[in-house]
């Protein structure tokens, strides 16, 4: 397999990972009537500040903005976890090759929390017993489905 079908199927394993993840987030939110993560907005502010950036618009607009970049950094963080999963998932050994699932959890939880505590937006050792259980299940979630995707585009 060339180096561009394994990145390929790893863009597709993350995607499929990112709309379970979503998915199972989603029905957190419904199950237990909790409001969605300001997060992801708070890392586009904390970015933004960074590089002496603002977004334009009036607040409104600015609102819609951040909500819509902070799903979108979501997005590419989730498709790029599944291309870095593909990667080191082809340079392992054939028995290796079982820890994938470990790996893709690995990858998610820093892709998905990395860019938020680097940038002082949430700081994981303060989190609770329940904040843990609400964020690993769904990077499991995600775990799961490109562990999958990629068995499956294997075939």
């Amino acid at each position: 397999m060339t180096m561009m079908t394994q990145l390929a199927r790893g863009a597709v394993a993350g995607a499929a990972g990112t709309t379970a993840l979503n998915a199972v987030t989603f029905l957190d939110m419904a199950v237990r009537g909790r409001p969605a993560s300001t997060t992801p907005e708070q890392t586009v502010d904390r970015g933004l500040a960074l590089v002496g950036a603002t977004l334009p618009g009036d607040e409104q607009q600015r609102g819609a903005r951040r909500s819509g970049l902070g799903s979108l950094l979501g997005s590419v963080a989730g498709v790029s976890a599944g291309v870095v999963i593909a990667a080191v998932r082809g340079s392992m050994s054939p028995s290796g090759k079982a820890g994938t699932f470990g790996t893709a959890l690995t990858v998610a939880m820093l892709a998905g929390n990395g860019p938020m505590t680097i940038l002082g937006v949430t700081s994981p050792a303060q989190w609770t017993a329940r904040d843990w259980a609400a964020d690993v299940v769904p990077h499991l979630a995600y775990a799961l489905a490109a562990t999958c995707a990629l068995e499956l585009s294997r075939r």
